[in-house]
């Protein structure tokens, strides 16, 4: 699903640039990975590798801060997340830097079965609280290199209602906007900037024999209001499960409604913009959509 702008890349251009800058792994097979990420292109290297390739602007930049990052925090999370192994340079005509990471077995949240939803539950909300103590020092402020994930909610105000005002046939407007204004009236964060993967919903989970086993694709890493990497208890978890998440957690109240906030406006914006480009997406962020507007209306 081809964007604006978009890179072309394809096999023979990943061999030649594997051939040319690691030559130790030339005779790996090379295979394209289907994936409803939108940045990236990614291609499995033998059997435990894996090349990522920027195919967008806004993602050239997220090379450099991963291979700077992940190293550190690999060893402080209690899910596996992607290991860089190398750095390719632009060549070939692509001009782009790019990875090689060691590759993560299991499927996307997606589409692999979680058997155990209450491991899921307790595992991310355990995987956010230890991002959260990692000392943030050094680390990026939000930005374009992580499409702001993490400033304050009320400065997504304008794309969260233009995204309402192009879905007016397909949901409630009146309710979206009353529960996106409710979320906007949660105190803004005060306390220390947190470590925040940015981007919490099932395609960037993998499940393997029925259990949550690893986060990955951290473009939108940086470091900011804790209530971002809260959405996911609305894109994945049930509202049963919601308890245990948060349970695993320290969060106050209006955290937790900054946290329903971002889960809504990641929704509407994402819902609007893949509708008709991306059926993986999309799904997701309505069903982001539909369970805080559940929330919202039953007062919970």
């Amino acid at each position: 699903m081809s964007q604006a702008n978009e890179i072309v890349i394809d096999l023979a251009l990943v061999k030649r640039l594997i051939a040319a800058q690691f030559p130790q792994w030339a005779d790996h097979r090379i295979q394209p990975v289907e994936s409803a990420g939108t940045d990236n292109t990614i291609y499995r290297l033998g059997e435990d590798m894996t090349v990522r390739l920027p195919r967008v602007e806004w993602a050239i930049a997220q090379v450099e801060k991963e291979h700077r990052w992940l190293p550190k925090l690999a060893p402080l999370t209690p899910l596996s997340i992607p290991t860089p192994l190398a750095m390719g340079m632009p060549a070939e005509g692509y001009p782009c830097r790019w990875s090689v990471y060691r590759w993560l077995e299991g499927e996307n949240a997606t589409i692999g079965r979680i058997d155990n939803p209450h491991q899921a539950a307790t595992a991310l909300g355990q995987f956010v609280a230890a991002l959260q103590r990692i000392d943030p020092a050094g680390g990026p402020a939000p930005g374009p290199h992580n499409s702001g994930r993490g400033v304050p909610l009320a400065m997504r105000d304008a794309s969260v209602r233009n995204a309402i005002a192009t879905l007016n046939n397909m949901l409630d407007t009146d309710v979206a906007t009353a529960a996106w204004e409710a979320a906007l009236q949660a105190p803004v964060w005060q306390g220390k900037a947190v470590w925040l993967h940015g981007d919490l919903h099932p395609g960037n989970l993998l499940v393997e024999q029925g259990r949550l086993t690893a986060v990955i694709d951290f473009g939108t890493l940086g470091v900011g209001d804790p209530a971002c990497d809260l959405m996911v208890a609305w894109t994945l978890l049930s509202a049963e499960n919601r308890d245990l998440f948060r349970a695993a957690l320290t969060v106050d109240d209006a955290t937790w409604a900054r946290g329903r906030g971002w889960a809504l406006s990641f929704g509407l914006i994402a819902f609007a913009y893949y509708l008709d480009t991306n059926p993986v997406l999309a799904a997701i962020s309505r069903r982001a959509i539909d369970e805080v507007l559940f929330e919202h209306t039953n007062g919970i």
